[in-house]
């Protein structure tokens, strides 16, 4: 029996991956500093996992900014817009890989960064390959390679992870009409095999392909694609020994074509699709030169691991394959785990008991570990004991009473259908806030947060510390939302929000003030490039204590004459951004939460608010990866929206959020929601995303994002002028806001302003050009 990883958290356990980045785009270290860093994060990656007793441990899961990239660089996938920067002798490999994350704005050259979306149902941002029917592909980056060399120079013998070909070119998206991008397959194939000719000139023992496509419902295009990627890569690579990892859930009608393939070992996801094992088995049994690695620690969330479940298991893999022939792993990459609970301080929050119930990457080490030492013959004393106290406490957590609050459960029950609909239909409503609201043509609005200056950060951290008084900090907040609400005015934006400098994560900030949350100090997880967030861990019933946003959303209008918006995060977000309880279904603990959300919008339109925004980006990420589970999630999902925001006169504009989706499949649904206006990224798609809206016949307002906040790129005017004028030739210019594509937090003043003006201008100039057509 082996142990090994997929992937380990690569941000550094102090987030030394994050600061490093940031203070290289700022030009405040060096490239050689940079790769210092990434240097040090891999070697103490590599170590930790060693001295857990791991037996095959990866190389190539460390990134700067993202996987996929990563290989877009190594295969030369390079758009055509960056070529001025790829042959330009003074700028280095690193500068270009940063051009296409973030985009370029320097001597001369101005190209915006490729797109962002989501790695399947995950909180992870991946950048989108870019593909063109005359597509080439040569080996431009030896980082895999050379990750391999590093690691032995350590001592340590990895197993480079890559992405697999078929899923490679799945990942990524034509950029004209007129082919598939599976078609590439055969100029793709002639790289993967130079990388491995060279890796197996370095006696790599190992090889892992990543596919995670195999448990998507496949058309017979990628199912021949995967035949023929890798009965090509066996005829060249005869000896060639590789894992086929696939995760997040059951390979299902997949499972014959997976092991057709002719992997050493086949990985599959057991912690979140237990269900498939007994296939599995079966198909696995009659084919002894296969081994199978079970996905058995949970790679996406921070409980504990029930290790007498999991023995029972193993034990039965045993069973029919035998010892050598079964391998353990976690179920997916750790990249979606915190690094290490062991410091996490005891708090208010995270009581001890609380704490005693989660692992972080670390922790999952060590129970593969342990889990080893429990099927192996002569069981260690420390592991025996181990399983002893894991018994116990599971025990005790179930028994728990921090789990159950019967006045929540009983709300739950008193929820009906009345709960789920507005007053009116949409024309009315919104022949009624137009009359009401009397906001312009092309309404300019921004998603919600302004810049968290240091300034902003230094005054929380103060106060959470003591250092700050409540009534200092109060007033430190009041003044950044006077002097926002202030400069919105001035430069004519037409709904204003109050700029959330109260806030951290816009689901941390919640939690907080919910009950039945726990909060770590450290433990932070990548969303994409170098922002973090640290989800916060949902252990009970979910409840609100008291209102969340009313007191400052109120000061905000009282400013001003405009309207300002009241900003909430919605149930379903709220549920995918954080670590869920997992001892009762994931819809359970939604409704809770919408319940919390429902009583905050009451409040806040009692306050005088008559928009209120509740932000949903994740709930097309929450989507089911196959789709006969679909209906069953959008039902609750929905209908956890709906109860959040129903409860409000028809003249309260309800607004929702969402960004990096792709949206075709679950329009339906978003209408459903029936929220009076929903804001979109779709500046890095060019607007493309707006064509299914109109397809579909979208018949509520859509605010179409103009620019990239997720860039320091600033667009000019004119460039959002013409955005807007793609929006209008698919969405009537009555149904059309203007707004930025998400959040501004993680920007700076300076990009900001000079960005949100040209954005107000830009509307402006589109209301003019539609007073003279009409005349």
């Amino acid at each position: 029996m082996q142990t090994h990883n997929l992937g380990y958290p690569r941000i550094g356990s102090n987030r030394e991956l994050k600061k490093a980045n940031e203070q290289f785009w700022q030009g405040k270290i060096t490239q050689q500093q940079l790769s210092h860093v990434g240097k040090e994060i891999r070697k103490q990656n590599w170590l930790l996992q060693q001295e857990a007793g791991i037996d095959l441990i990866p190389s190539n899961d460390f990134s700067f900014y993202d996987q996929v990239l990563d290989m877009s660089l190594t295969v030369g996938a390079i758009p055509d817009r960056y070529q001025d920067i790829l042959l330009d002798k003074d700028r280095s490999d690193l500068d270009l890989y940063f051009a296409m994350a973030r985009g370029y704005q320097e001597g001369g050259i101005d190209v915006p960064a490729m797109e962002m979306t989501k790695w399947f149902d995950t909180n992870y941002h991946y950048i989108v390959p870019e593909f063109r029917k005359q597509q080439s592909f040569k080996l431009l980056s030896n980082k895999i390679l050379h990750e391999f060399i590093e690691a032995r120079q350590q001592g340590i013998i990895t197993k480079p992870v890559i992405i697999g070909p078929v899923s490679y070119l799945l990942l990524g998206k034509e950029k004209e009409q007129g082919f598939h991008r599976l078609e590439l397959l055969d100029k793709l194939l002639p790289v993967y095999f130079e990388l491995l000719a060279a890796l197996d000139e370095q006696n790599a023992p190992w090889v892992q392909f990543d596919e995670p496509f195999l448990v998507m419902g496949l058309d017979q295009q990628a199912r021949s694609a995967f035949e023929k990627a890798y009965a090509a890569i066996r005829q060249k690579f005869p000896r060639l020994k590789f894992i086929l990892g696939t995760y997040f859930e059951a390979l299902q009608e997949n499972l014959s074509l997976a092991v057709s393939l002719c992997p050493c070992v086949l990985h599959v996801d057991i912690s979140r699709a237990p269900q498939q094992l007994e296939a599995v088995l079966a198909a696995v049994r009659s084919r002894p030169e296969i081994s199978l690695s079970l996905g058995i620690v949970d790679g996406r969330n921070i409980w504990k691991n029930d290790l007498e479940r999991s023995l029972g298991f193993i034990q039965t893999a045993i069973g029919q394959l035998g010892m050598e022939r079964v391998w353990l792993a976690p179920s997916c990459s750790l990249l979606h785990s915190p690094c290490d609970l062991d410091p996490e301080p005891v708090t208010a929050s995270l009581t001890a008991t609380i704490k005693s119930w989660m692992a972080f990457a670390r922790q999952k080490i060590r129970e593969l570990a342990t889990l080893k030492q429990l099927v192996t013959e002569d069981t260690p004393e420390e592991a025996a004991k181990a399983l002893q106290e894991n018994v116990l406490l599971f025990t005790a957590r179930r028994q728990s009473e921090l789990l159950h609050h019967p006045s929540v459960q009983a709300r739950v029950k008193e929820v009906r259908e009345s709960f789920l609909h507005r007053k009116s239909g949409y024309p009315l409503r919104k022949k009624l806030q137009k009359d009401s609201l009397r906001l312009p043509l092309f309404p300019t609005t921004t998603i919600g947060s302004f810049p968290q200056t240091k300034e902003v950060r230094a005054a929380r951290a103060r106060w959470k510390s003591g250092e700050l008084s409540d009534p200092a900090y109060d007033l430190f907040i009041r003044e950044q939302i006077r002097t926002a609400v202030k400069w919105q005015e001035e430069i004519n934006m037409d709904v204003l929000v109050h700029g959330e400098f109260e806030r951290n994560d816009m689901v941390e900030f919640f939690g907080e003030q919910l009950e039945g949350f726990a909060f770590t100090s450290n433990g932070w997880v990548q969303s994409y490039g170098s922002r973090c967030v640290k989800p916060p861990v949902i252990y009970g019933d979910v409840q609100r204590k008291k209102a969340m946003t009313v007191e400052y959303t109120a000061y905000a209008q009282s400013l001003t004459s405009h309207w300002v918006k009241g900003m909430l995060t919605g149930p379903v977000t709220i549920l995918q951004w954080s670590f869920v309880r997992d001892d009762q279904p994931r819809k359970d603990t939604c409704l809770q939460i919408a319940l919390a959300i429902r009583d905050e919008v009451r409040d806040l339109e009692k306050a005088g608010i008559r928009v209120i925004q509740i932000d949903e980006p994740a709930i097309r990420e929450g989507l089911p990866l196959r789709k006969d589970k679909w209906n069953e999630y959008l039902k609750w999902a929905v209908d956890a929206f709906k109860i959040s925001s129903s409860d409000v006169a028809d003249t309260t504009q309800i607004h929702t959020h969402m960004c990096y989706s792709e949206f075709n499949d679950i329009l339906q649904a978003i209408a459903d929601m029936d929220a009076d206006v929903i804001t979109i990224e779709t500046s890095r798609s060019q607007m493309e995303l707006l064509h299914a809206f109109h397809d579909f016949k979208y018949p509520n307002d859509i605010g179409p994002g103009v620019y990239d906040i997720h860039s320091p790129r600033v667009p000019s005017k004119e460039e959002m002028v013409q955005l807007l004028e793609k929006a209008e030739e698919v969405i009537p210019a009555d149904n059309l806001w203007v707004n930025p594509d998400c959040g501004l937090k993680t920007r700076g003043w300076a990009e900001t302003r000079t960005a949100l003006i040209a954005m107000t201008e830009a509307a402006a100039e589109m209301r003019e050009r539609k007073l003279v057509r009409e005349k």
